[in-house]
């Protein structure tokens, strides 16, 4: 029987979702999650009941940057491959807590690290960056390409990120274990986060309250509907670099939709108009995010499926059967 996957942060949005397809898929999952209180855990909770009398799946309650632990759930366990989802999310918190990005995506970063190169035989890595290290881009033309300089971030949480990249190069290099960095693009759908705007917009709306929108509406993001962000990272599991490599993939829809599109497709898939105030940019924010797959396509066939009006369909219903609306 093959090893379990161990994964981090399984009590998160990506993380349940991958946590799931493995399962689907028969394999052994390891999870854990410090469960914290960035936005209503009871929502994490809610995630975790959906596991619940699965005989191959196990969930520890703990924090990512407890050394030890780490350590000896991969070591007892035999962990030979992992998926670090766990992090502090949220360019905006990273602003007003950034000791928390600290503790959460480095020290947790290197915990999971330190873990992995004392193990055996150990085969892959895969671990969660962003799409945010590239910092600021105006549109028009190709996507963000891997290739580009990654040097100017515009928020502590895009900085941890890119310093998370930099360690795995390092150990990669210095303990010759496989590791893959995969930058997220705006990831959406059913059980997501309620800090995401598209989500906290849905709140507002069905609450008949106003919902702000900042950058003036000029904002444009990549969208990507959780079913293909899992699909994605599944497939990049199953493909390991060499040993001693380290490479970064694009993870993304590669269909960048402007803020007011986004808004009007949600209004549609609700059933309701928003009220709007604009706003301006926010500091941190950056204007477009646009991603260039043809990396992570060659590799393991990506392609995105789900567009943005049925990911926002199915969104919308889960969102009233969850709040039972």
């Amino acid at each position: 029987m093959a090893a379990p996957v161990l994964v981090t942060g399984v009590a998160g949005f990506i993380g349940h979702a991958t946590a799931h397809r493995l399962l689907d898929r028969g394999e052994t999952v390891i999870g854990i999650d410090n469960v914290n209180d960035y936005y209503d855990p009871r929502l994490k909770e809610a995630r975790l009941v959906t596991f619940e009398g699965n005989r191959n799946f196990a969930f520890h309650r703990m924090d990512v940057s407890d050394v030890e632990g780490v350590a000896r759930l991969v070591s007892d366990n035999g962990v030979t491959r992992v998926v670090h989802l766990a992090a502090q999310a949220g360019v905006r918190y990273s602003i007003e807590n950034p000791f928390a990005y600290e503790k959460s995506n480095l020290a947790g970063h290197l915990a999971v690290m330190e873990a992995c190169r004392h193990q055996p035989q150990f085969e892959h890595l895969v671990y969660a960056s962003s799409s945010s290290v590239y910092g600021d881009k105006p549109m028009g033309g190709r996507g963000f390409s891997e290739d580009e300089p990654s040097v100017m971030p515009v928020s502590l949480y895009a900085a941890t990120k890119r310093a998370c990249e930099l360690m795995s190069q390092s150990y990669a290099t210095l303990y010759g274990f496989p590791q893959t960095g995969l930058r997220f693009f705006t990831v959406y759908g059913p059980w997501g986060r309620p800090d995401m705007a598209y989500f906290s917009f849905t709140d507002k709306i069905l609450a008949g309250q106003p919902i702000e929108v900042y950058g003036e509406g000029k904002m444009a993001r990549d969208f990507t509907y959780i079913d293909d962000i899992v699909t994605g990272i599944v497939g990049a599991l199953d493909h390991p670099p060499a040993l001693r490599e380290h490479r970064v993939l694009n993870i993304g829809d590669s269909h960048p939709v402007g803020l007011m599109e986004m808004i009007s497709t949600l209004e549609t898939a609700i059933g309701r108009e928003a009220v709007k105030i604009m706003k301006p940019m926010q500091p941190g924010d950056v204007t477009a995010t646009y991603a260039d797959v043809s990396k992570l396509k060659a590799l393991t066939g990506y392609k995105p499926e789900v567009m943005l009006e049925e990911g926002l369909t199915r969104f919308a219903k889960w969102y009233r059967d969850y709040y039972k609306i």
